[in-house]
């Protein structure tokens, strides 16, 4: 896909395009006859990284290579002009691309199209709210007329960071509006959010904090009938319990750096697109590669990359994504229980639990992936991930008193880690929202947001439990 198509083929030219036309024949029949018929976990464990690759190119090295360079050397000038007209794979410069980051890519976009019947394809970015720009901008320029009315509509329940960025740096800064849907269980508020001048749907879910989620099949075919892309954060829940692209999303983004890794090394996000997407955006490269789109064109001018040393580490991280997401879901159901039965707790929100209000909906859509195959289990089984919220009894001033007990549960913003980790919404990651947009977002002053590690669950239990006591 070349940012231009009257680029002059020389015949020296050509002789690379058709050399690589075979190499990437080769790379999708791979896919298809083979990498496509492995399991969820084989998937995260290899992605497309080969044993040829390692032979032929790497040295034998079994793990992917990290490229610590800044620009790919060429041949000749013939090879250097295909390339950079994005006539043959290239990485060329690495805040275009970089072999390292194209394995992470590659794999996150197997493992989100896992179950799809289509194709998909990834952009890495340098964070999870590089990842949300990158995924927005393209359906939000200017068409024809400087003047010409823009908007799109998004869930209120959603991380601070994406808040800001719709509500500060698209609404006030730029003049195109965001229409906030207040209750995303109700398919008419959507609709009636929706006009000429609308450019795509935006819904986060499990929403960051409050555990929000909507019907991804019924707003997909919403938007789809308005001829709109559906883009779904799907952060929380990651591949291994939940894709949204096999129900009918377009574009899916994740902050790679949550549950996705878990061990805090580091800050990465991702953008894994459908090809032939849907919109009413006349560009017909951007429907057919979106993920392609964006790296060789928006991101290679705005420069969002991600460094290769982050590309391999996530990479590495996600290898056991399916068993470490069953594994904290479990932790935190175990935790979820605990603290719905607390004299010290006013109420908790957790998808899991059976009287959650959007439990039945969330159970239709989370489920372990290939659970059926595992020999621990031998059918489907719902997981509803490692985030969780509750309300400590006695308002903010007791919600703090809580907080600052807690001994082992880290206080901190971050979340997906393979440590317990809380924070305070009202007064960390959605601080800049104030009063009134918290209150629409249902993030009240004694929320606490609690992400679930790997820990013995007894012993986060424990320490959740003198914390409590110390409420008053």
């Amino acid at each position: 896909m070349a940012p231009t198509d009257d680029v002059e083929i020389t015949e020296g030219m050509q002789r690379y395009i058709d050399r690589n036309n075979i190499y990437l024949a080769d790379r999708e029949r791979y896919i298809r006859e083979v990498v496509k018929k492995w399991k969820f976990d084989t998937i995260a464990v290899h992605g497309l990284y080969t044993v040829r690759d390692a032979i032929d190119d790497y040295q034998g090295s079994i793990i992917e290579p990290i490229f610590m360079s800044t620009a790919q050397a060429y041949r000749d000038s013939d090879e250097m002009a295909a390339a950079l007209a994005y006539k043959i794979p290239t990485w060329c410069y690495s805040r275009i691309a970089n072999p390292s980051t194209y394995y992470y890519e590659w794999t996150l976009a197997l493992l989100e199209g896992y179950g799809y019947d289509g194709e998909t394809s990834c952009c890495s970015t340098s964070s999870g709210m590089a990842a949300i720009m990158t995924a927005v901008h393209p359906f939000l320029k200017i068409q024809e007329d400087v003047n010409e009315k823009r908007n799109f509509v998004a869930t209120v329940q959603c991380y601070g960071g994406t808040y800001q960025q719709f509500s500060v740096r698209l609404m006030q800064e730029q003049n195109i509006e965001c229409r906030w849907v207040l209750d995303a269980t109700n398919l008419d508020e959507w609709a009636s959010k929706i006009d000429s001048h609308t450019r795509f749907l935006y819904g986060e879910l499990p929403s960051n904090p409050q555990l929000g989620f909507f019907d991804i099949e019924a707003v997909a075919d919403l938007a789809h009938s308005h001829n709109l892309p559906l883009i779904v954060d799907s952060t929380i829940a990651t591949p291994a319990l939940l894709r949204p692209i096999c129900h009918g999303a377009d574009i899916v983004v994740q902050s790679a750096t949550k549950s996705l890794t878990s061990s805090g090394f580091g800050i990465c996000g991702a953008v894994i697109a459908r090809k032939n997407l849907v919109t009413n955006i006349n560009d017909e490269q951007l429907k057919n590669d979106f993920s392609l789109h964006i790296k060789y064109l928006q991101n290679r001018d705005f420069g969002p990359n991600l460094h290769p040393m982050q590309a391999v580490m996530t990479l590495n991280d996600m290898r056991t994504l399916r068993s470490k997401m069953d594994l904290l879901s479990r932790n935190a159901m175990a935790v979820a229980r605990f603290l719905e039965e607390h004299p010290r707790v006013e109420s908790v929100q957790y998808l899991g639990l059976p009287n959650h209000p959007l439990h039945e909906l969330a159970s239709r859509y989370l489920w372990l992936v290939d659970a059926e195959y595992d020999e621990q289990y031998g059918k489907p089984v719902n997981r509803y991930g490692h985030l969780l919220s509750f309300c400590v009894k006695g308002g903010a001033e007791n919600a703090r008193r809580f907080f600052d007990g807690l001994q082992r549960i880290w206080r901190a913003t971050d979340l997906g880690r393979i440590k317990s980790v809380a924070t305070i919404p009202a007064i960390s990651t959605h601080q800049q929202q104030g009063d009134e947009a918290r209150s629409l977002a249902g993030i009240p002053h004694n929320m606490v947001r609690l992400c679930v590690g790997a820990e013995h669950p007894t012993d986060t239990i424990a320490d959740l439990d003198q914390a409590l006591r110390l409420a008053g």
